[in-house]
């Protein structure tokens, strides 16, 4: 793909609509055009504005009409087609009944295996989808508050980071733009300022180069927030020297 193209991403980068490769190839190209970060950081937000414009909320009983509709829809029986039998097949028959068995009852047994695996598989992806629909939620509602603030600062080697706080939800946002992948084995830590002391606010995912994320915790008295590069799973308190520090918009 040429870069001319890959100047004409920014609005699917920012609505998810690119494939991985295509975001992988963006990203780097983003990582050295300062244009494209900062075009594809503004639609995000706008999208994330827009969205909650005409989001609507599901009826509450929605939920529960369905489920009482699924006990009740018979599902259509299978069709049965009759067999004939040739004459003198009988004792044939009864031994490859008796094979057909066999195989039936190893096939509903491996079936069993894999249909437990496919719902355990099922159940982990639903609450996977609950929990980032929950995090997508909390942060458009930051990003809609009608008093929230957005302060924007250039990052180390070319990434930009965009912080919006709300003080009616207490609550903050760090959208990043064109991060560098953290050293194998070590994560991006969030902190919030409080007046010098560094308190947890999450990690940020080490397989993007963009993201938001919702801040863990009360903004409080925070002044600012920094990001520090922490080993993996994260640390109570900074282990390294900040590598951005970003001041709360007044």
């Amino acid at each position: 793909m040429s870069t001319v193209d890959l100047h004409t991403l920014t609005g699917a980068y920012a609505l998810h609509a690119l494939s991985d490769d295509e975001r992988g190839e963006f990203e780097r190209h983003a990582a050295d055009c300062e244009a494209c970060t900062q075009e594809a950081l503004e639609l995000s937000e706008t999208a994330a504005r827009l969205g909650l414009a005409v989001s609507a909320a599901s009826p509450a009983a929605l939920k529960s009409k369905v489920m009482r509709r699924i006990t009740t829809v018979r599902q259509d029986s299978p069709r049965v087609v009759p067999l004939t039998r040739p004459p003198g097949s009988g004792s044939r028959s009864r031994r490859l009944s008796r094979w057909a068995l066999a195989a039936c009852v190893a096939g509903v047994a491996a079936f069993g295996g894999t249909t437990v695996w496919q719902y355990d598989r099922a159940q982990d992806a639903n609450e996977q989808a609950r929990q980032s629909e929950q995090r997508t939620d909390a942060i458009a509602s930051v990003l809609a508050a009608s008093d929230a603030r957005t302060k924007s600062a250039e990052l180390a080697d070319g990434a930009r980071g965009t912080v919006v706080v709300s003080k009616s939800r207490d609550e903050a946002v760090f959208i990043a733009a064109g991060m560098a992948a953290p050293p194998s084995g070590k994560v991006y830590q969030l902190w919030f300022n409080d007046a010098g002391t560094m308190r947890s606010a999450g990690l940020m995912d080490s397989h993007r180069t963009a993201e938001a994320v919702l801040l863990e915790g009360a903004v409080d008295e925070a002044s600012g927030m920094g990001i520090t590069v922490e080993p993996a799973g994260g640390s109570a308190e900074p282990t390294s020297d900040p590598i951005a520090l970003m001041t709360f918009p007044a």
